[in-house]
């Protein structure tokens, strides 16, 4: 009997992108029933599909309906091809291409509906997006069963309850938890794995949401936290949390370990490995959590553990534990003599910012109150100028507001290490490693956890800061 109860384990587009890449996932859900009795699996989209989803929403949007046909084909091959590669059965391989052609047909209809009426509400945008998961969930159920594994696909819509915000649903823990065990429980009991969606939920009167792009990962964190489950483990392509992007630092190399206030740092400043609301629900419960790669199951990828006394990690020499970049973000700034000890102009500010739908990854104000500087994404930064100069329009017009101002493209380099608490002279070493090599700060900003210190530089700059700073972490 296995010694462990239950695992949760998650499996991203690549993971599921191919002939080859689902032959693996198969494998590795074989290898896992020897170790736990109970096991869930939750898959993304494969590779490119949710892209191609939205995609094709998005042209149908503006009338453009001719690539439908395209789309359809793409869709249709890519599942098609695996399930007659993998599904040996003639009756189940049917019956799971006829359930995936009956989704792409609905995502035909939808697309000639949004064309109809010319635009793409948030609610039929998530119906859109949730297409790609529930066709794989049918895909790997099938290939699984016909390996001779016992699973069953099943749609998280049933269990996992979200408010009606589409696009970034939050979901009701309470209700999920009496659901996701009501149904998934007796599966487990009768040794079923569950092969179930990520990245969606529904409402109380089951709409379709989503939890946001790469919400996979949230998922399979809400799913073990409330089952609960013993482990979570999100496969991906890559053998764990790197210290840098291996694409700038060739010296890059994978973290064994990372504790929790480590890896949500990492995974709010631009780390692509895991959505920066999955560490919530997982540190509540108390559960395990590793980042595992597909094509290298047999790496120990990188293990989170619990926040460790900051020292004991300085002792170790363990400060500065990995360098991430966030790249396409503009700095936003308020400026003006006027603005000094009147009240309520950071309120104002960050009013008129959240009137735009723009998330802000930094802040940063001197004590004189004579400016407040803030980065946002490239892409929304004129919509966030002209939404501040309307709500400053009269502190302009009277000189109190000098000017609204942005810069060209920034990136935020960010270090982070739980390490650097309480530990003297880290700063100085990163401003003095960036000095050195004659990159430019723009901006600085860090937070009361000492955590972690980002900085703003030119985008031009962001790579020799990237590994300039990658020099800092204890070979």
């Amino acid at each position: 009997m296995p010694e462990k109860q239950t695992l949760v384990m998650k499996f991203g587009g690549t993971s599921v992108g191919s002939v080859d890449a689902l032959m693996k996932v198969t494998q590795i859900v074989k290898d896992a029933r020897i170790e736990y009795a109970r096991v869930v699996v939750i898959t993304s989209a494969m590779s490119g599909v949710t892209n191609l989803l939205l995609d094709s929403a998005a042209l149908a949007s503006q009338g453009k309906v001719d690539s439908l046909p395209k789309a359809e084909s793409s869709l249709r091959e890519k599942h098609f091809a695996a399930a007659d590669a993998l599904i040996m059965d003639e009756e189940l391989r049917e019956a799971t291409k006829s359930e995936i052609n009956s989704l792409i047909f609905s995502l035909i209809d939808l697309c000639k509906a949004i064309a109809v009426l010319g635009e793409a509400s948030p609610r039929v945008l998530d119906t859109v997006a949730s297409i790609g998961e529930r066709m794989c969930i049918r895909l790997l159920g099938a290939i699984l069963e016909s390996a001779g594994v016992n699973a069953k696909a099943i749609e998280s819509t049933g269990f996992i309850v979200t408010n009606a915000h589409f696009q970034h649903a939050h979901p009701d823990f309470k209700v999920t938890t009496e659901k996701t065990r009501k149904l998934l429980n007796p599966l487990l009991e009768n040794n079923i794995i569950p092969v179930t969606t990520g990245f969606i939920g529904a409402t109380p009167e089951g709409v379709i949401t989503t939890l946001g792009r790469g919400g996979s990962d949230y998922s399979a964190a809400i799913i073990g936290a409330v089952l609960p489950a013993d482990d979570v483990w999100i496969w991906t392509d890559v053998d764990g949390i790197m210290t840098t992007d291996p694409r700038i630092v060739k010296g890059a190399r994978t973290l064994s370990e990372i504790t929790y206030s480590e890896v949500a740092e990492l995974a709010y400043y631009g780390a692509n490995v895991l959505h920066p609301k999955t560490i919530r629900p997982v540190v509540d419960a108390g559960i395990g959590l590793r980042i595992c790669n597909t094509f290298n199951p047999s790496h120990p990828g990188t293990r989170l553990i619990a926040n460790v006394p900051s020292d004991s990690q300085a002792r170790n020499g363990q400060v500065v534990k990995a360098v991430t970049a966030i790249r396409n973000q503009r700095l936003v700034t308020i400026e003006g003599r006027g603005m000094l000890g009147v009240p309520g102009v950071a309120a104002r500010a960050f009013g008129a910012v959240a009137s735009t739908k723009t998330s802000v990854p930094l802040i940063t104000q001197a004590s004189s109150e004579q400016s407040i500087c803030f980065a946002v994404p490239s892409e929304s930064a004129i919509s966030v100028i002209n939404a501040l100069q309307a709500v400053f329009a009269s502190e302009i017009e009277d000189e109190d507001i000098d000017r609204v101002w942005m810069t060209e493209d920034v990136s935020i380099i960010t270090v982070v290490g739980v390490g650097m608490r309480h530990t003297p002279g880290v700063a100085g070493q990163v401003f003095t490693q960036l000095g050195n090599n004659k990159a430019n700060v723009l901006a600085i900003a860090q937070g009361s956890s000492e955590v972690s210190i980002s900085m703003v530089v030119a985008a031009v700059d962001t790579e020799l800061a990237v590994r300039s700073l990658h020099e800092l972490i204890v070979k």
